[in-house]
């Protein structure tokens, strides 16, 4: 008796799965339809990123090398096309490069590209930050003081990842503006801090004894007549 019931069980069980495979079998097929051609369309964006990316680090190291070559016209050409229309990264680095290139033929020029790279919203707060210490780099030698203490203060603050950088370059700022008290400042700023790099800490040493020292404030490079 009880194999007769087993066997209506069976029978109710398969009817219903029958039904069911009838209402909702196509749903089914289609959703796994659906998502092997998923998978299948994300290897291919993974593949032809993958292709993108290695296309555009083989132009930004040709870029480099017309660079290094001295070729400024064709070098500044490359590196433009590579920050329009190069993957993220790699449009970022172009950036980047064609700024510091620049910064030996026009510093005007390489200013203004740093600062619209620090000016960017869609840049991360860090290589804004960088740009920013890049434009100070180019500006210390003739920029008044209050002009780069305005650019760099905010990245001297104690948590700010660039505060090493920054703190050199006002104390150099200062000290050739003849403000030996902000000079110091700056310079025990970075000498005290122990996560300074040692060689930043070594130059800050440095400056800090030329401060001691009775001798006259750098002075300003002379101006082109």
């Amino acid at each position: 008796m009880s194999d007769i019931f087993k066997e209506v069980e069976e029978d109710v069980r398969r009817e219903r799965l029958h039904a069911l495979w009838s209402k909702y079998g196509g749903l089914v097929l289609t959703l796994a339809v659906v998502i092997v051609l998923a998978v299948a369309g994300w290897r291919g964006w993974e593949w032809w990123q993958h292709r993108q990316a290695e296309a555009a680090g083989a132009r930004f190291e040709a870029a480099l090398r017309l660079v290094s070559d001295g070729n400024t016209a064709d070098a500044d050409a490359a590196l433009a096309k590579l920050a329009a229309d190069a993957p993220t990264g790699y449009a970022l680095l172009a950036r980047f490069a064609r700024a510091g290139a620049l910064a030996s033929t026009d510093k005007a020029a390489a200013v203004r590209e740093f600062d619209a790279l620090a000016g960017d919203a869609k840049a991360l707060p860090l290589f804004r930050d960088l740009a920013q210490i890049r434009a100070g780099l180019i500006l210390v030698d003739d920029a008044p003081y209050a002009d780069l203490k305005a650019r760099l203060e905010p990245l001297a603050a104690p948590e700010a990842a660039f505060r090493h950088s920054a703190r050199e370059l006002l104390a150099l700022s200062a000290w050739k503006a003849g403000d030996r008290d902000a000079a110091r400042q700056w310079v025990d700023a970075l000498v005290g801090d122990p996560s300074a790099p040692s060689s930043l800490r070594t130059r800050g040493q440095i400056l800090r004894d030329l401060l001691s020292s009775p001798i006259a404030p750098m002075p300003a490079p002379a101006k082109a007549n």
